[in-house]
């Protein structure tokens, strides 16, 4: 959770990407983020447009929270990043992640995943993110499919109805989960069912045809 820039979440997920094409010629691209991912996922796809037949988002950070990233707050962060960067603030609550509590207790007890404060030279990288992609959203004409709770308190849903709406993409969707909360794919059972569902048959009708061997001459 001390990255220096940004950036290098893009350029690990494009050599990824790089990796795939020379493994797999020829399949399309599809690339599918959650939250930091889903920004992640907006601003690698940004960069090579072409690379992608499709980007999937489920509850994506697009803006920052407009409770937590108030002026004053941002302001704040700006000095103490100059002063201390490397001081921690609040952690993610996990009682949002999701509405089962067995799901939350699974993030809770998950080594792998990291339950300490964001220190404030990161929350300033989220910053310059989210910053970046509320720039790069007119331009964004890659097939696009949106899913979000409307009770999500970690990452806000204006976010994902701002890139919907600005985006000049014709190709895409949102779909809005009454009273979900942040993780979709980790929620109550029939919207995780939901969810799969909806991804799954979203590329599906995204791939392009099979074509027929052409028939060999006599």
């Amino acid at each position: 959770m001390n990255v220096k820039d940004f950036q290098f979440f893009i350029r690990d997920s494009l050599q990824h990407v790089d990796l795939m094409k020379s493994r797999h010629p020829g399949l399309p691209i599809f690339i599918l983020g959650h939250s930091m991912g889903g920004a992640i996922s907006i601003l690698t796809a940004c960069e090579r447009p072409a690379d992608f037949a499709g980007v999937v988002l489920i509850a994506p950070m697009v803006q920052m929270n407009p409770n937590s990233a108030t002026p004053f707050k941002v302001f704040l962060a700006k000095v103490l990043n100059h002063m201390v960067p490397s001081l921690t603030l609040g952690s993610i609550e996990s009682k949002w992640v999701s509405r089962d509590p067995k799901e939350v207790e699974l993030y809770d007890t998950d080594e792998l995943t990291y339950h300490g404060g964001v220190r404030v030279s990161f929350g300033m990288q989220l910053m310059g993110a989210a910053a970046r992609i509320e720039r790069e959203i007119p331009t964004i004409g890659w097939p696009f499919l949106l899913l979000h709770g409307d009770d999500d308190k970690l990452c806000d849903i204006i976010g994902s109805k701002m890139m919907y709406e600005k985006a000049s993409a014709t190709d895409k969707k949102l779909k809005v989960y009454e009273g979900a909360y942040h993780c979709l794919h980790h929620d109550l059972p029939e919207v995780v069912e939901s969810v799969l569902k909806e991804v799954s048959s979203w590329i599906t009708e995204r791939l392009p045809a099979a074509t027929s061997p052409e028939p060999q001459s006599s």
